[in-house]
């Protein structure tokens, strides 16, 4: 069995994060859901504009890392809009044992701890 690709990587992040923003009350106004063009999601919540950048990964990558140069690109994009910037970054591992590969119909662990607010 192969290997996820970082787009099929991406897609399950994408999946974690706007599930998580939907229970979360926000609404939708734009969802972007190529790898490298960042913000993700654009969300409006209580009237405020919110951009929310999703980067997913593999155990040992810590999910609390991301690329610095992208965000200070979105940032930018995110204060001439008046918006709220957050990363949502979320890891995924084997749920067997995080040193295995992980596959399409392996069971998996996520690592996800909410929105960090960059902006």
């Amino acid at each position: 069995m192969k290997a996820l690709s970082e787009q099929e990587i991406h897609q399950l992040a994408m999946q974690e994060v706007g599930g998580f923003l939907e229970a979360e009350g926000y609404e939708f106004l734009a969802v972007n859901s190529e790898m490298k063009r960042s913000p993700q999601f654009v969300c409006v919540k209580d009237k405020v504009l919110y951009f929310v950048v999703v980067e997913g990964c593999l155990y040992p990558k810590s999910p609390r890392t991301y690329n610095q140069e992208r965000m200070g690109k979105v940032k930018i994009h995110a204060e001439k809009n008046s918006a709220k910037l957050y990363f949502a970054g979320v890891g995924f591992a084997h749920a067997k044992d995080y040193n295995l590969p992980l596959n399409k119909n392996n069971p998996y662990v996520v690592n996800f701890s909410g929105l960090e607010q960059i902006l």
